[in-house]
């Protein structure tokens, strides 16, 4: 059983990566999704209410279930989340003046992320 105290952290986790994930709306080196999902996983932890409301919410629910019940990445947010990464990387290449370590570093992660989410699968199985 878990205390209360666990649960109000949970929450308070989940509130957290809601309010990140809705900056990542904004900010393209934010992402928003994997916040989308922890808080999912936290409210789940921490508040049957707050969790209910985010998977039945009807912008952030589908694609949150998406990828509880099945590792989904739906392809509209592959191809959304490939050219706010692609701008990402011409803003820190073009426009900014970063040493080549850190521009090596950029590469790598953004390469990696962009990976992982064209190696999910588009629909459910």
């Amino acid at each position: 059983m878990m205390t209360q105290t666990k649960k109000r952290l949970y929450v308070a986790a989940g509130f957290l990566s809601l309010f990140l994930g809705f900056i990542g709306i904004f900010l393209p080196l934010l992402p928003t999704t994997p916040f989308l999902i922890l808080a999912a996983f936290c409210f789940s932890r921490g508040s049957e209410r707050w969790h209910q409301w985010l998977v039945t919410h009807p912008r952030m629910g589908p694609l949150i279930l998406d990828w509880q019940q099945s590792g989904v990445i739906r392809m509209k947010a592959k191809v959304m989340a490939t050219a706010l990464i692609g701008s990402s990387f011409a803003v820190s290449f073009f426009c900014l003046t970063l040493k080549p370590l850190v521009l090596a570093v950029i590469t790598l992660t953004l390469s990696s992320s962009l990976v992982f989410i064209w190696t999910r699968p588009s629909v459910p199985r």
